[in-house]
């Protein structure tokens, strides 16, 4: 993202606070005392039972994990140029109707004229894609890393591309992502803290439809063989979401039997290739219709990498669905028994719409959470399950989230334990271009902090801003708390820059 001149920051500053309240202070609210073993609607199975942990805002000084008074040491490492655009693009993100006209315009034939397209996507190319997107290849993304290195953080890269459907543009996707780990060699060391794939982009999603179909069968039927099968971890538990298969899937043929082996070696060869730079790999989750196929796969390479104390390859889990603390618990105790450190990364969900309105349809039970709370207990009580058992046996723990009172939480039962930067057990994580106050606060109290770095031709990474916006525009207009402190350091710096009282 290009910074403007410092003389050039300074006047633009004084006319984009110009327009702000004059009140400075701000406010954070405080929040009540928590317990990671509140009850949840989930029953888990035996696990370990965490102390009650107090807020934050209420914890003595050896407690606390933000502060967000003091924005000068919180955003000492964002030019001022960068912080007024980051105020800026996040206070029209802000703006719901203003993020819904952007969602018909991109999805509208108005885009299949020219110039108009050229004209929208130059737009996009300076705001939000420049905000939320770590630039076009891996050298912008690589420059990107090193600006996040000199703030004290690390990167997440992501090869932003949607589904593949067929094996040629899966070998495609798969000579990109192992382009993106060879990068990361060529990057300051431990700058980078994990690649991201996504199985759809290895695997047909076709294929991966018919696996979790045979997956989902075989779990119900005990007699049904899946001859291809490799071994894995618990990939259900009962209360999972069968609606998906109501009747025997037919065998995999031949040929899709070779195409999963393409599959498999695609995987294989990029976590080869991220290996080398001793770069783990993160796999991201989908929606629940092929959601069982990847953790196959994913546990899959999970038991063909994970040999050192230190995980190589990171499941996900969706603190959303109805079952991931208890599928979670399953696959960790399983992996405990067979002596294999498991790593996972906790994420509350992106398919909340999508996965109620095909329950809806089929008159199911929807697989998520029927309250928001439900979701935050479900996700601070796996985060407190996965806290507990890094603490004091080999794993590690991703925790994404745009959440601070999970983050204080976690931060807090973390410290508790000892488990600091240092000891490569947990890290967290949230998008780029979100969550700028709580990630520079979990810096400051000395975590491992990363971002979410998706990168690509912008053209190419719109599908993943088009879901951005539509997931997030709710949390971006709701949580004002980046771009409240976001101005009070323009304030600050301001008043700094011409000796205003």
């Amino acid at each position: 993202m290009a910074m403007v001149n410092k003389d050039v920051s300074y006047k633009l500053l004084r006319s984009f606070v110009r327009h702000a309240n004059a009140t400075t202070t701000l406010r954070c609210s405080q929040t009540q005392r928590t317990a990671f073993n509140a009850a949840t609607t989930n029953n888990f199975p035996q696990t370990p039972q965490p102390a009650a942990i107090a807020s934050t805002a209420t914890g003595n000084d050896g407690d606390k994990i933000f502060d967000f008074e003091d924005t000068k040491a919180l955003f000492a490492s964002v030019p001022t140029g960068k912080l007024m655009h980051s105020a800026a693009t996040l206070n029209v993100a802000a703006m719901e109707p203003m993020v819904d006209l952007s969602l018909w315009v991109m999805n509208s034939r108005l885009m299949e004229v020219g110039l108009f397209r050229d004209v929208v996507l130059t737009t996009i190319k300076y705001t939000a894609y420049s905000h939320f997107v770590a630039g076009v290849d891996t050298v912008e993304t690589g420059q990107t890393v090193r600006r996040l290195r000199d703030s004290g953080l690390r990167g997440i890269v992501d090869y932003g591309l949607e589904h593949a459907n067929d094996n040629e543009s899966c070998d495609k996707a798969t000579q990109q992502l192992i382009k993106t780990a060879e990068s990361t060699q060529s990057l300051p060391p431990s700058s980078v803290s994990f690649v991201a794939v996504k199985i759809t982009a290895v695997c047909p999603v076709y294929l991966l439809r018919r696996v979790s179909d045979l997956l989902r069968w075989e779990y119900k039927n005990a007699s049904f063989k899946l001859p291809w099968k490799q071994q894995t971890l618990p990939i259900f538990s009962e209360s999972s979401p069968f609606y998906h298969t109501l009747q025997q899937p037919a065998p995999l043929t031949a040929e899709e039997e070779r195409d999963l082996e393409l599959a498999y070696q695609r995987l294989q060869n990029i976590c080869d290739k991220s290996f080398e730079g001793n770069v783990p790999v993160v796999i991201d989750a989908e929606d629940t219709s092929i959601q069982p196929a990847i953790d196959y796969m994913t546990y899959w390479a999970s038991l063909k990498y994970n040999k050192s104390p230190k995980p190589m390859v990171y499941g996900t889990v969706q603190a959303y669905l109805k079952d991931a603390g208890e599928r979670l618990v399953l696959a960790k105790t399983a992996a405990d028994k067979m002596g294999l450190p498991v790593g996972f990364k906790l994420v509350r969900g992106a398919y909340m719409s999508s996965e109620s309105k095909l329950a809806h349809s089929l008159g199911v039970e929807s697989p998520i959470h029927n309250t928001t709370n439900d979701t935050h207990n479900c996700y601070n009580g796996c985060a407190a399950f996965m806290l507990d058992e890094v603490s004091n046996r080999p794993g590690g723990l991703i925790l994404a989230t745009h959440n601070l009172d999970s983050a204080k939480l976690a931060a807090q039962k973390a410290r508790g334990y000892g488990i600091t930067k240092d000891s490569q057990k947990l890290e967290f994580a949230s998008l780029y271009g979100m969550s700028d106050a709580m990630t520079f606060g979990l810096r400051n109290a000395g975590f491992g902090v990363s971002k979410y770095l998706p990168f690509g031709p912008v053209d190419q990474v719109m599908p993943y801003l088009l879901r951005r916006a539509e997931e997030n525009k709710g949390l971006l207009s709701s949580s004002n708390l980046d771009r409240q402190l976001m101005m009070k350091e323009l304030k600050r710096r301001m008043k700094a820059r011409f000796g205003w009282a």
